[in-house]
C-alpha cells in the first residue's frame, strides 16, 4: 500500500503543534441503507432504512469526491451497505479512472458481491465483514436467515481466490464480541486457507469497547495471542502499537482529521463521528462537499465553525481513528512495519471504517 501523500507534510504540522492535519484517507458513506441488521451496529441496519438519509446522484457523488481528492489520495467507500447504492460500479470506476485515487478500499458485508464484479478491477482492497465461521451463531448477529451466512462465506472464499486475477488485496474485519472469542481459531483457519488478511475491532457501545468484553480474561488472553500471531505470520492487520493500545486501552493522541468522512448526502463530518454525534459544540457538519471546490476550503470552513480538534480526547477506541493517529504520531514504528512487515505492507490503514 503506498504511503499517503500527506504523511510527510503532517509530520511537520505535528512538530508545529497543529491539530488539524491533512487527510491520509477520505471515507465516504455512500448510502445509509443496509440489507442486514447486525445486532452490534449502532448506526445502520435494515431496521433503520426508513430513516436513511438520501444518497447523492452519481454525478454529484463524483463532484463531491473531486473536492475530497484535492486533499486525499486514498479513498474508503462504505455504508450502510455500499453495494446497495444503485451506481456503485460506476462510482468506483470513476473514482479510480477519472479522479485518480491512488488506493481505493471497499467495505461490504459481502452478500451482493456476485452482482458487482464490474467494480473489482478498480479496487485496491476489498474488506468484508466476518464475525466468525459458526453459521448458527453468526445468523443471530446478522438478523438474517442462515442462508445469508452461507452466502457471505461462499462469496469470501470465491473472491479471495480471484485476488490475483483482479489485483486487489482481500481482508476480513471482525467485530470482537464476548461470545466470539471461542470461535477465533476456526476464523484464523478460514483466513489462512483462503489467503485473507484479518483485522479485529472490539464491539463498541457508545464509542467505547463493550465493558464485558475488555474486562474479561479471555479478551486479554486473545490480545496476547494476537500479538504473537502478528509476529509469526503475515495474516493479522493492525499495527503492533494499535494492538497494544487495544489490549491496555491506553490513551493516545488522536488526530481525527486524518480520516474525515462524508455522509450519503455529501455533508462533511468534523472533526469525527463521535464528537459530531455528541452535539457538544466542538464538532458537527460544517459544510456539504458539493458546496466547496477543495478539501482546503472545506477544512477552513470546519475550523472556522468549530475550531481545531481537541488536544486530548478519549471519547472512543475505534480503529479508524486510532490506527491513522498512531501511524502519524510514530513515524519510525510506522515505516518499520510498512517496509518490513508483510501484512502491514498490504495496508492496515484502510482496514476498518465504522459507522
Amino acid at each position: 500500500m503506498p504511503i499517503p501523500k500527506n504523511y510527510w507534510k503532517n509530520l511537520i504540522k505535528i512538530w508545529g503543534k497543529q491539530r488539524l492535519l491533512d487527510p491520509l484517507v477520505f471515507v465516504y458513506h455512500v448510502t445509509a441503507k443496509c440489507n442486514l441488521d447486525c445486532a452490534y451496529c449502532e448506526d445502520y441496519g435494515a431496521r433503520l432504512n426508513s430513516q436513511a438519509q438520501a444518497s447523492l446522484s452519481l454525478d454529484d457523488a463524483v463532484r463531491a469526491l473531486r473536492a475530497a481528492r484535492s486533499g486525499a489520495d486514498h479513498l474508503i467507500i462504505t455504508g450502510g451497505e455500499p453495494l446497495l447504492y444503485p451506481e456503485i460500479d460506476a462510482l468506483v470506476r470513476r473514482a479510480k479512472q477519472e479522479l485518480k485515487f491512488r488506493h481505493i478500499t471497499l467495505l461490504t458485508n459481502g452478500v451482493l458481491l456476485s452482482q458487482h464484479e464490474a467494480l473489482l478491477p478498480y479496487l485496491d482492497k476489498l474488506v468484508v465483514s466476518l464475525d466468525g465461521v459458526d453459521k448458527e451463531r453468526w445468523t443471530r448477529i446478522l438478523g438474517s436467515p442462515v442462508k445469508t451466512a452461507h452466502t457471505i462465506l461462499d462469496n469470501i472464499a470465491a473472491y479471495a481466490a480471484r485476488q490475483q486475477e483482479y489485483g486487489y488485496t482481500m481482508a476480513v474485519n471482525c467485530v470482537l464480541t464476548p461470545d466470539l472469542l471461542a470461535d477465533i481459531d476456526r476464523l484464523f483457519d478460514f483466513c489462512r486457507q483462503n489467503q485473507i488478511l484479518v483485522s479485529f475491532s472490539p464491539q463498541s457501545v457508545n464509542n467505547w469497547p463493550k465493558y464485558e468484553l475488555v474486562t474479561s480474561e479471555a479478551y486479554q488472553a486473545f490480545m496476547e495471542r494476537l500479538a504473537r500471531r502478528k509476529k509469526e505470520e503475515a495474516l493479522v492487520l493492525g499495527s503492533r502499537k494499535y494492538l497494544r493500545v487495544m489490549q491496555a486501552l491506553t490513551p493516545y493522541a488522536c488526530y481525527p482529521t486524518l480520516a474525515p468522512r462524508m455522509l450519503p448526502n455529501g455533508d462533511l463530518i468534523y472533526p469525527c463521528r463521535p464528537i459530531q454525534k455528541e452535539a457538544n459544540g466542538f464538532g458537527g457538519q460544517p459544510c456539504n462537499m458539493l458546496e466547496v471546490k477543495s478539501w482546503k476550503q472545506a477544512a477552513a470552513l470546519a475550523e472556522q465553525a468549530y475550531g481545531q480538534p481537541p488536544s486530548m480526547c478519549t471519547s472512543c477506541f475505534q480503529q479508524c481513528y486510532i490506527e491513522p493517529s498512531l501511524m502519524q504520531a510514530h513515524p519510525a514504528a510506522y515505516l518499520r512495519e510498512t517496509f518490513f512487515d508483510a501484512a502491514s505492507r498490504k495496508g492496515a490503514l484502510a482496514s476498518h471504517a465504522p459507522g
